[in-house]
């Protein structure tokens, strides 16, 4: 009896001194909340769940040696920039609406804004893949891959024997893969490309998968860089899945966005993929002039103006979460949304509820067909919500969506790889292009418009309507978003 005291005054010390630290660690109440009740009622487990999903990396500094490893470099490439920076901030190019969206990336996270860059925009995977292999093939000097899902599969290899080829011509070529994303690409594939002459990493290698918060923080982007020149940033992993030209049986008909950039905007993607690529590698990358090459300043107000905002456990805010909130409240006349998980917290719920009741046009497609029933209903119970408020909420029917992207007005589009969601917001490694481009913005528009044809607009009265047992397993689930 003795020990059985004994053991519950010191798991009663051990719960007082967790509760202690999920207040001193958690910015949001409502989450501190959550974990507090779960450690509470559910003994134990509560504990082990909060230390492996729990924990503030980004206050704890998990990654201080990447962040002190990032930091000259940042310097020499916010030195390199600026001035130009500067002289496009002061060029009219950019409405003055816009200016502080500007200034908070650029200050918190030292992104320059760039022109002298062509934007294509690329839908689905049947568009992105052509585009990719055809600029791989033209590298002359090195190219560099970031992937959060890289599959063993006809796509992957028709990449991996691109970089092999290229390897053997003597083109630098670093491969860098997020090992939980990436686990089934399997030991034969990585072999092969490093018996080619590839360099390659695993992003925060996972050892033992009972170490959660290594599964927890997860490079999510999707980067490639080739010459310092031409890049590729969005939504699209490399897999057969994201392709709907491969004609497979039964293939679920994917709806997805990317970007190709040439230009000087491809500096910051190289400066991400190089601060990355030290952390997770001991064959470290030395700053180069070939990584970043000069950029003939120009004029030409017909330039795509590009700003790369990223963030992640290491970075000190949540600078995607804040860039989407601002570019929110700076909207005059529309929103446009598109996320596969759409679980956007109090604060971005509150900016979009404003945006609604002072007359602004807000759209949001949605999946018609999820692939988790959990993120599902916790989304579904925001949905509600908005719906009440006047919101004009699109379920896509055609296959699944999973483009990341965001319209403001008629002249910002984002386009990235992070969901509306805490995990995106303060869990993964994340990057968006912010482009402010009349252009652009018009061609992503009118993408979203044919989504819209095969979607169909959720009826808010019929919604509002549903049994009331829905309403309050979805608003049960809802308590648990900031898990999923």
């Amino acid at each position: 009896m003795n020990w059985i005291l004994i053991a519950q005054i010191a798991y009663t010390l051990l719960m007082i001194l967790v509760v202690l630290r999920v207040l001193y660690d958690t910015r949001s109440s409502t989450k501190a909340l959550a974990y507090i009740l779960f450690i509470v009622f559910v003994p134990i487990v509560g504990v082990i769940f909060y230390f492996s999903f729990g924990i503030n990396y980004r206050k704890r500094k998990l990654y201080t040696k990447k962040i002190v490893q990032d930091e000259p470099l940042r310097e020499r490439i916010k030195n390199k920039m600026n001035l130009y920076s500067d002289a496009i901030s002061n060029s009219g190019l950019i409405p003055e609406k816009r200016e502080t969206l500007i200034e908070y990336i650029r200050r918190s996270s030292g992104s320059p804004l760039t022109a002298n860059n062509k934007v294509k925009l690329l839908i689905n995977g049947e568009e992105k893949f052509p585009q990719v292999l055809r600029a791989l093939e033209n590298a002359v000097s090195h190219i560099h891959i970031e992937y959060y899902i890289y599959e063993n599969d006809i796509t992957g290899n028709q990449i991996a024997e691109v970089l092999i080829k290229k390897a053997k011509e003597g083109v630098q070529v670093r491969f860098m893969y997020d090992d939980f994303g990436s686990h089934s690409l399997g030991k034969p594939f990585i072999q092969k490309l490093k018996d080619a002459g590839v360099q390659t990493a695993p992003f925060y290698k996972i050892k033992w998968y009972a170490l959660a918060n290594r599964i927890n923080y997860r490079n999510h982007r999707k980067i490639i860089i080739i010459d310092g020149k031409t890049s590729f940033v969005g939504g699209i992993n490399m897999s057969d899945k994201y392709r709907n030209d491969l004609n497979e049986e039964n293939h679920l008909f994917w709806r997805d966005t990317h970007l190709m950039i040439e230009g000087q905007a491809s500096a910051y993607l190289q400066y991400l993929f190089i601060c990355d690529w030290n952390f997770c590698s001991t064959d470290e990358i030395q700053y180069h002039t070939e990584y970043f090459p000069e950029y003939i300043q120009s004029n030409n107000i017909e330039n795509d103006v590009v700003q790369i905002a990223a963030s992640g456990p290491d970075s000190e805010q949540p600078v995607i979460f804040y860039s989407l909130l601002e570019a929110i409240s700076s909207a005059k006349k529309k929103i446009y949304i598109t996320s596969p998980y759409f679980i956007p917290g109090e604060s971005l719920m509150d900016a979009l509820i404003i945006a609604i009741q002072s007359g602004l046009d807000v759209k949001i497609i949605i999946p018609g067909i999820s692939d988790s029933k959990m993120v599902n209903a916790a989304a579904s119970a925001y949905y509600t919500e908005l719906l009440a408020y006047g919101a004009k909420i699109y379920k896509y029917n055609k296959g699944f969506v999973h483009a990341k992207t965001m319209v403001i007005d008629d002249d910002l589009a984002i386009i990235g790889s992070a969901n509306m969601d805490y995990r995106s917001f303060d869990l993964n490694f994340e990057v968006n292009a912010m482009i402010y481009s009349k252009d652009v913005a018009q061609k992503l528009t009118k993408a979203f418009d044919d989504d819209l044809l095969v979607s169909e607009q959720i009826i808010s009265k019929n919604w509002l309507a549903r049994p009331k047992h829905i309403h309050l397993w979805e608003k049960i689930v809802r308590l648990l978003s900031p898990f999923l």
